[in-house]
């Protein structure tokens, strides 16, 4: 942790992501209810940093960076910054805190955010606060959309991702390697080199 780490801070997380990371930190007692804490636009986790000291600290909170935001790594070239984009990013970091349901503490637009990730999975989220937000109204319609196409888009998403194989890469220098030792120990049989692995590197 920082020199400059704010009150009562307790750690500062990093969790993995396929761009990169999202950059996460924690007040609180571990035992105590999750509260997940969702920035405004172009603001950061640091936003809490005078205010969650203030609360009762019986409560776990967590602060992330959404992505491109703070300390989190930014999408790669070409990636539009979506609504819904943010939405599954919530649904991935409680994935990796392990959390089922929790309450979300949202400013401006992170309170929008969390106010579509309730309306995606309402029954994770146990409480929703909501500071500084503007009024949203979904129609009827607009509910269900949520409720089947994209939810089941970000879960089918976090599901194929699952259940791939991490990827390797090997260097140039790496992938001869393998191919002289293949064909010294079984002449005649084929080098499989996985999925993905042909990368230009520097040897």
């Amino acid at each position: 942790m920082s020199e400059n780490a704010a009150p009562g801070l307790i750690s500062e997380l990093k969790l993995a992501v396929p761009w990169g990371h999202i950059a996460a930190k924690a007040w609180g007692s571990l035992q105590g209810p999750p509260v997940l804490c969702l920035h405004g636009w172009l603001d950061n986790a640091s936003s809490f940093d005078r205010l969650i000291p203030l609360l009762p600290q019986d409560f776990y909170y967590v602060a992330m960076d959404f992505g491109g935001h703070g300390l989190s790594s930014h999408y790669s070239p070409g990636v539009p910054y979506y609504l819904q984009t943010f939405v599954s990013e919530i649904r991935r970091v409680v994935a990796a805190l392990k959390w089922n349901r929790f309450s979300i503490l949202g400013h401006s637009f992170g309170g929008v955010v969390g106010g579509m990730f309730f309306c995606t999975f309402p029954e994770m989220v146990d409480k929703l606060i909501l500071l500084d937000t503007p009024l949203f109204l979904l129609e009827s319609d607009e509910m269900e959309n949520l409720l089947t196409y994209k939810r089941r888009a970000i879960e089918h998403v976090l599901q194929v991702e699952a259940s791939q194989e991490p990827s390797h890469v090997f260097s140039l220098k790496q992938l001869l390697q393998r191919q002289r030792t293949a064909l010294t120990s079984s002449a005649g049989s084929c080098v499989r080199i996985p999925s993905g692995s042909c990368r230009p590197m520097s040897c």
